[in-house]
């Protein structure tokens, strides 16, 4: 009976291990997003405080609406997109 039930948790073991695997390889993906995101972000900040971008833009431009109007849009339609697929069962 002992030798059944070590089978069996071998067995499991074995099929936990890819997942395991590719649960890691999508968080470090996740984190190496977060930073590449900070970094991105941290640069254009410089970027714009060096050019003196704010004074450059006037109210009567609405270009900068527009952007701001967009990422909105986009982040919007990710967290939908979260939501719909967090209980969605996983693809195998």
């Amino acid at each position: 009976m002992n030798a059944t039930r070590a089978a069996g948790r071998a067995r499991r073991r074995r099929a936990a291990a890819p997942r395991r695997y590719l649960a890691s390889l999508e968080l470090l993906a996740g984190m190496a997003l977060v930073l590449s995101t900070v970094v991105a972000a941290t640069v254009v900040s410089i970027g714009i405080a060096r050019a003196d971008a704010s004074a450059a833009v006037s109210m009567a431009d609405h270009s900068v609406a527009v952007a701001v109007m967009l990422g909105l849009i986009l982040a919007g339609w990710a967290g939908l997109t979260a939501l719909m697929t967090r209980d969605a069962p996983p693809r195998d």
